[in-house]
Parts: C-alpha cells; sequence; structure tokens
C-alpha cells in the first residue's frame, strides 16, 4: 500500500515538472507555424499580384506644366495644385519629361485600369509587365470624377487581376499595395484597412463634383502608386491607390473596387462612364452642426444648397433648402451616399426622393440626367450705390430694390418686387466667406420671401443673426441656400 501511494506520488511529480516545458515547447511550435503559414500566405499574394501589375511609362506632351508643380518630393497634401488631376505624389525628377505611374491588368486580352492623373498629360504610355515586355498603350477612357482611366494594350492571356467586394471590406483587415514608388518597381506594402468612407478628403469648389468615398490605408503609399492595386489577402483588388496625405505619413487613400470596377465597365465598354446627375449642389446636415437648428423637422439628411440651371433637377419641385433623407425608400445622410445611389440609376428613368420642406415631410420625383460640368457663376461689377438700400449691421452686405437701371448694370434677370440686389460686399466679412457678391439676388430670410429693402430688415430683426440666418441667393441663374451669421 505505501509501495503505491510512493508510485503515484512520484508519477505526479514528474508530471508537474515536465508538463509546463512540454506545454510551452507545443506552444511554441504552433505560434511559429502559425507564423510561417502567414508569411508563406504574404508572400503567395505578393507574387500573385505582382504579375498583374503594369508599371506606366508617360510621355507627357510639350509644354505642360505638371512637372514643375509635381517634383517637390517633400510636398506636403495641403499644397496640392488645384485640379484633382494633378496630384503632388507623381515623381517626375530627374526626368523632366515624364513621369511613371502604377496600373493593374483587369481583362486578359490587354484592358488596364489606372488613374486619370496618371495618364492626363500624355503624348505617349508604355507599359512595363513583369515579365519584362513594354508594350505601346492608348487611353481607352477616362472619367475624372472618379480619377480612374483604362489602358488599352495589343495582348492576349494576360494574368489579370479579380475585384473584391469593396463593401464587404473591413476596417482592420490586412491590406497590400504594389506599385512603382519612387520608380522602384513592384515595391509591395503591408498594412491595414484603416477606414472606409473617407469623403471631403479634397476641398474646394473644383471638386464638388467629385465622388469621394475612399478607403483609408496605412499600407505605405508613395509618388508611383498611383493607379496601382490594394488588395486583401486573397489577391483581390479592395481599391485603386490614389492620394496620399502627407509624405511618409502612413495615410494614403484607395478608390474602392464597386465604384472602381463600376466605371472600369463603362470605360471598357463605350470609352466613358455614363453618369447619372440630379444638378445640385449638396452638403450633408452633420458635417454643419450650426444647420441643423436652422433646419426644421429633420436632424439627418443632405441639404439641397444650389440647383444647376438647365440641370434635371430644375425640371422637378426640388428647391434650394430642402433635405433630402431618402432615394427610392434608401436613406441618405452624406453627400457621398446620395450620389452613390443616383449614380446607379438609370439615366431618365424618375427616382422618388423623399424630402423636407419647412419642416413637413413630402416625395417628389426626378428624372436623373446625364452629368455635365456645370458652368461657373461670374462676379458682378459693384454699384455705385443708388438710394433706397440697408446695410444690416454684422453681415457686411448692401441690399438695394431692383430697378431697371441696376438690373441693367449688374445684367440681372430679376424685376422689380423679386428679390432685393446685393449691391456691395466688405471684404473678410460673413457675406464674403459665404461667396456672396455684387449683382447676387436674396430672394427669401428663413423661407419669408424678401422684395425690397424695408423686408428685408424686417426679416433679419425677426432673426437671430448669432445662431444664423437661412438665405435663398440667386447668382446668374443658380439659385442656392445658405446660412449667414453675424460677425462678432
Amino acid at each position: 500500500m505505501r509501495s503505491t501511494k510512493w508510485i503515484t506520488a512520484t508519477v505526479t511529480a514528474v508530471v508537474l515538472s515536465v508538463c509546463p516545458s512540454s506545454f510551452l515547447a507545443a506552444e511554441t511550435a504552433t505560434a511559429l507555424d502559425l507564423a510561417r503559414q502567414l508569411n508563406q500566405a504574404f508572400a503567395e499574394v505578393a507574387q500573385k499580384v505582382s504579375s498583374t501589375v503594369v508599371i506606366v511609362n508617360v510621355v507627357e506632351k510639350e509644354g505642360s506644366s505638371a512637372n514643375a508643380e509635381d517634383s517637390q518630393e517633400e510636398s506636403p497634401f495641403d499644397s496640392m495644385p488645384p485640379s484633382l488631376k494633378r496630384f503632388h505624389e507623381q515623381f517626375r525628377n530627374p526626368f523632366p519629361e515624364t513621369s511613371v505611374g502604377s496600373g493593374v491588368i483587369i481583362r486578359e486580352d490587354g484592358y488596364i485600369l489606372t488613374n486619370q492623373h496618371v495618364v492626363e498629360n500624355a503624348d505617349s504610355i508604355e507599359v512595363k509587365l513583369q515579365d519584362g515586355r513594354t508594350l505601346r498603350a492608348s487611353i481607352r477612357g477616362s472619367d475624372p470624377q472618379s480619377d480612374l482611366a483604362v489602358l488599352k494594350v495589343e495582348a492576349a492571356g494576360l494574368p489579370y487581376a479579380r475585384f473584391a467586394d469593396s463593401s464587404r471590406t473591413r476596417v482592420g483587415e490586412f491590406a497590400i499595395a504594389v506599385g512603382a514608388p519612387f520608380r522602384l518597381d513592384y515595391s509591395v506594402t503591408f498594412g491595414h484597412v484603416s477606414a472606409k468612407g473617407r469623403s471631403n478628403i479634397l476641398q474646394g469648389p473644383e471638386h464638388l463634383s467629385m465622388d469621394q468615398d475612399f478607403i483609408q490605408t496605412d499600407a505605405l503609399i508613395n509618388p508611383g502608386n498611383s493607379g496601382g492595386p490594394l488588395v486583401n489577402i486573397d489577391g483581390e483588388i479592395i481599391g485603386i491607390n490614389t492620394l496620399i496625405r502627407g509624405m511618409h505619413s502612413g495615410i494614403g487613400f484607395a478608390i474602392p473596387s464597386n465604384l472602381a470596377r463600376q466605371v472600369a465597365d463603362g470605360l471598357v465598354a463605350e470609352g466613358k462612364f455614363r453618369r447619372a446627375w440630379l444638378g445640385v449642389l449638396i452638403g450633408a446636415l452633420r458635417d454643419d452642426p450650426e444647420l441643423r437648428p436652422l433646419i426644421q423637422g429633420v436632424s439627418e439628411g443632405v441639404l439641397v444648397s444650389r440647383i444647376v440651371p438647365d440641370g434635371p433637377a430644375a425640371k422637378s419641385e426640388l428647391k434650394p433648402g430642402d433635405v433630402i433623407t431618402a432615394v427610392d425608400g434608401k436613406s441618405v445622410n452624406t453627400a457621398q451616399e446620395l450620389k452613390t445611389e443616383i449614380r446607379d440609376k438609370t439615366i431618365g428613368e424618375p427616382v422618388t426622393l423623399d424630402i423636407v420642406r419647412r419642416g413637413q415631410a413630402t416625395q417628389i420625383k426626378v428624372s436623373p440626367g446625364e452629368w455635365v460640368q456645370p458652368t461657373p457663376v461670374l462676379a458682378r461689377a459693384k454699384s455705385n450705390g443708388p438710394e433706397g438700400r440697408t446695410t444690416p449691421a454684422n453681415l457686411g452686405l448692401t441690399v438695394q430694390s431692383i430697378t431697371a437701371e441696376l438690373a441693367a448694370q449688374f445684367k440681372v434677370t430679376a424685376s422689380e418686387g423679386e428679390g432685393v440686389l446685393i449691391s456691395a460686399v466688405d471684404q473678410n466679412s460673413p457675406a464674403a466667406r459665404k461667396g456672396l457678391k455684387p449683382g447676387d439676388v436674396i430672394t427669401s430670410i428663413d423661407k419669408v420671401p424678401v422684395n425690397n429693402p424695408k423686408q428685408f430688415q424686417t426679416a433679419l430683426r425677426k432673426a437671430d443673426l448669432k445662431k444664423g440666418v437661412s438665405i435663398i441667393v440667386v447668382s446668374g441663374d443658380t439659385a442656392r441656400f445658405e446660412i449667414l451669421k453675424a460677425q462678432p
């Protein structure tokens, strides 16, 4: 009996003394195996994707000004030139008449997807494949609003990349970029999807019509990566690398694959992408907290600030100041969500918009048209300041009754009794910061029509200028919605 107890105790002691190190060894082996598997997966996806990537060499047209502007290697994002077509990350030195970007083969018969800004100034284009071949390429079509272009080379049986469904891409997933940063061909960088749905990355009126629905990644993107693919761990395209915020920042942006595939299909089929649009300038209520107290009956939605003359919406009942909350029953809370919903609609077929107007919900129908470039409205000359005018305190503008003489001087189509004419705008004033200028016509204050300076002044006295007052202003043939706040 004593012997049995001694043996049991001995075995237990041996087990206790041996098992911890055995478990540790087993866990270490498992961890190393997992690391090796992940290492193998990265190597395989890099090899797979690289075979579908091309290096895009562009000889630019004589006289192109992009070279000098894009040669500053350390240029920050905020110093980008005013047009998206010329991105600072294009690496053009030390070859002043050439630029380099990247592209990805999307069809075995020679169709290649890249950025529009990579090839926009091209006099000639060559693409280099990983197998060493160099082929002449032509531009099949481009779409400035998405900054995408499709090239065509005469070849068959090419390896090509497949598109992933970017709507199913998750923040935190692996992201792998392949391209030619600083002319270092077929460089591979690894990172993650940092965010989705990034909008308002590009500021300024020249970018208002653009699709801005970027995937953000910390996979390093540098000059020369533009147009190359951002892929997932399966080697599928989740985005097309397009721009960066500052050099070496680890903040890059890619056009999501769902938009890229849709545009590419149109460019391959027709040489152009037919984009449906409403012809409105818009902004999300959530992006401007100052608007919410002034818009009744709704806290989320897309505010219509302007309606483009002769655009599709100009033929409908939609008005500046309306808030769009849904398209064909699908809610929209941001400008990009509205653009995406409309872009996917059939041109000419009516869509139903849920709107809120003056606190009341209703529905209207609009037939989207094909996108066209809006005509900019030019500034007018200043008035000499005839009588019958008023200058509201702290807004920085002077308004007058519309007369035949003033209408002719400022070349406005409004007649007497159809609003008040802005005859002067102070520099750096609230009115100036909202883009108001002499020759504009204000037709309402807080949704109350104003037809002479007395009505204008009365409406302002009833308003809280510290919180802001809503106005409808007509510039040329374009009406828009603005919020004016008194200057402290």
